[in-house]
């Protein structure tokens, strides 16, 4: 793993833990020699983690789209600030940059962009890690519903199983090197349709 993108909140949060653990991931970053793609914002954990990567002599590649250029959000202080078109086209230019993908705290945004890079791999689009990295439980109701789809069959176990969800930084490096993908199709064969007991109609 050379170069990894974050998601995060253009908001700090609430809880000042969500600011250390972006300021930690950033420090890791610089000491272990990793870039950071990120959303090019200087404002709340976007802000945050750039800084202390940028602090610790690390490269931050910034992608950011025109709109929010113009909003004066953009980090004028990174490696190198790409500056695209819209949203769409800053999703494809992150995903080219980054050999995984981590979302910290954040909201909307930051779901959108990393269920977007889940789905892609669902389809086949691309085989690169996805973690959520978080502290005081902030994405155990997330894996919550994770878990309902599996349940309900809307999510297949091993694709439910092909991403990591914790708090320990060394943990979430580590298991993003040793990070091998699973084999789980978007469609069911008829080999997962016998086993779930599901008919034709049901798929």
């Amino acid at each position: 793993m050379k170069t990894l993108c974050v998601y995060c909140g253009s908001s700090a949060g609430s809880d000042p833990a969500y600011a250390a653990l972006a300021r930690d991931l950033g420090v890791r970053f610089a000491r272990d020699g990793i870039a950071l793609v990120y959303g090019g914002g200087n404002v709340g954990l976007m802000g945050i983690v750039a800084d202390a990567v940028l602090a610790g002599g690390g490269e931050v590649i910034g992608v950011i789209p025109q709109q929010l250029v113009d909003w004066e959000v953009a980090h004028r202080g990174v490696t190198r600030l790409e500056v695209v078109d819209s949203m769409h086209s800053r999703k494809a230019r992150m995903f080219e940059l980054a050999d995984g993908f981590v979302a910290l705290p954040g909201g909307f945004g930051t779901l959108d962009e990393m269920f977007e890079m889940l789905t892609w791999r669902q389809l086949g689009l691309g085989r690169k890690p996805c973690a959520f990295l978080g502290v005081n439980g902030f994405w155990q109701p997330l894996m919550a519903m994770l878990d309902t789809m599996v349940r309900e069959r809307f999510l297949h176990p091993e694709q439910r199983q092909d991403m990591w969800h914790g708090g320990d930084i060394d943990a979430l490096l580590a298991w993003m090197q040793a990070y091998v993908p699973a084999h789980a199709d978007k469609w069911l064969d008829e080999k997962r349709r016998s086993q779930l007991k599901l008919t034709t109609e049901d798929v």
